[in-house]
């Protein structure tokens, strides 16, 4: 079974439960995220135990491929010496080392598919999981919206407004009501508050523009009387 297919059957066992008992989606969504978590550690341990185990067996298979040569030697040595009994029992010995290493070898072979399927797999559920990531940052966005969303509409449909709004517009009508004190001065005076005030402003102009004209007059008359 594969470590998508057995992720699958936890997920979805977990996710059962939680639907029956109503659980809402975001939690959901964080199970998942969780379980594939949880996945990851346990396929990266595996890889880690059998690279491992890799490595142990290259040791073995070298020793094996080491004796070999050693019996082989020792064949050769029997031979020398008019011993081929002890000849045949070195070739054996020799077989049975070649036939170890092969073993071993063919374990070796094992290791090195399950490690590349699970770098594989890794790299997969590594992308599912970013994946499921930002999928959830997305809902996690779209639920807080929702809710300021769902704040504001309840405001809205609250009195809390109205008596707000009602307070505002009695407000407005005090300073109406001093505003109108103000302009009730104004009354049978002839002329309005501002108007007096617009006046004095005007004179104030015309004076300022006498005084600059009379200045620019003055170095004409100086030369007239020369």
């Amino acid at each position: 079974m594969g470590i998508f297919s057995r992720m699958g059957d936890i997920i979805n066992s977990n996710l059962n439960a939680m639907i029956d008992k109503a659980e809402n989606p975001e939690k959901i969504a964080r199970l998942i995220i969780q379980e594939m978590e949880d996945t990851l550690v346990e396929v990266r341990t595996d890889a880690a135990r059998n690279i491992a185990e890799r490595k142990e067996l290259s040791r073995k298979a070298e020793a094996y491929k080491s004796r070999a040569g050693e019996w082989a030697e020792k064949a050769e040595l029997a031979l020398t010496k008019d011993r081929e009994d002890l000849a045949r029992g070195a070739l054996a010995a020799k077989q049975q080392a070649e036939q170890m290493s092969e073993v071993v070898l063919r374990e070796i072979d094992v290791l090195d598919e399950a490690v590349a399927k699970a770098d594989g797999d890794l790299s997969k559920l590594q992308t599912k999981l970013d994946e499921a990531k930002a999928k959830h940052k997305a809902l996690m966005m779209r639920t807080n919206v929702a809710k300021g969303q769902i704040r504001m509409r309840s405001q809205l449909h609250t009195n809390k407004v109205d008596d707000a709004l009602s307070r505002y517009e009695r407000m407005e009508r005090k300073v109406d009501e001093l505003e109108a004190h103000v302009e009730a001065f104004d009354l049978g005076s002839g002329e309005s508050l501002e108007g007096q005030f617009a006046a004095l402003e005007a004179d104030e102009a015309i004076e300022t523009e006498l005084a600059a004209l009379k200045a620019s007059l003055k170095p004409a008359k100086k030369a007239a009387n020369k």
